[in-house]
């Protein structure tokens, strides 16, 4: 109790604080847009629900993750070689996380230009295949990331509390910002493939770090942000566009 209220009334430890909660919260874009492109593909009763399973599982791993932190800091320890290149269970975990991403967007992408979508993902077999397939790949997904903010964490602070306390204000936007993110991706059809890039190049990063080839997070995230606002820029034009033609009398 008296270290808590050591923590609380500590200059150091709200800086820290804030500073894991705002890293929490940028790595939890990729989670929640990855999310927002499986639920939608949901029928619509079922989306809010499954976001909230996945949201709150991802949470509750994330706690569990964090009270195994010592162990996981010791995944960044190498085990093996390949021509002079170490590789450790952190590197294979952002790999193997990363060529996950690729294949999804890919494989997102493939069936939004295919003319044959496929199964009708509104029959009720489909859908609650998708809802336990969709919060699953969540999960395992969350994994990736969590294990590699975890480590990072551990080198911005050592005070447990503090890493669970950012985790949940992290978690808690994510919950909060699902449902309008989703929406907002579901009525703008364009900001889909948009999105899929963005997974494709989360995913390329992820494995580029597992090959030892650091990518600062910045510039990746400046590329996303500038793609976001180009994007916006276009809805906007395309709307522009339509209010003139529905204003313009027919001749």
């Amino acid at each position: 109790m008296d270290s808590l209220l050591a923590l609380a009334t500590d200059p150091t430890a709200w800086s820290a604080l804030a500073a894991l909660t705002a890293m929490e919260v940028v790595l939890g874009i990729d989670n929640l847009i990855f999310i927002s492109i499986l639920s939608n593909k949901l029928p619509a009763g079922q989306r809010t629900r499954a976001r909230r399973i996945g949201i709150g599982g991802a949470l509750i791993l994330r706690l569990i993750l964090l009270a195994t932190a010592a162990f996981i800091v010791r995944l960044t320890d190498p085990i093996f070689d390949i021509m002079g290149n170490a590789f450790s269970w952190r590197d294979i975990i952002l790999i193997a996380g990363g060529l996950f991403l690729v294949w999804k967007a890919t494989r997102e992408i493939h069936q939004i230009v295919d003319p044959d979508p496929g199964p009708d993902v509104l029959n009720p077999e489909v859908a609650a295949v998708s809802v336990r397939v969709m919060i699953l790949q969540i999960l395992l997904l969350d994994v990736v990331f969590s294990i590699d903010s975890i480590v990072t964490a551990v080198g911005m602070t050592q005070h447990l509390p503090i890493m669970i306390t950012a985790v949940i204000i992290a978690v808690s936007t994510m919950l909060l910002a699902a449902d309008p993110l989703s929406n907002f991706i579901s009525n703008n059809p364009t900001i889909v493939m948009l999105a899929l890039g963005f997974l494709l190049l989360i995913g390329t990063t992820l494995i580029a770090e597992g090959f030892g080839m650091h990518l600062p997070r910045p510039y990746i995230y400046s590329a996303m942000a500038f793609s976001a606002v180009i994007e916006g820029l276009n809805m906007l034009s395309r709307r522009a566009r339509q209010r003139r033609a529905s204003q313009t009398p027919p001749p």
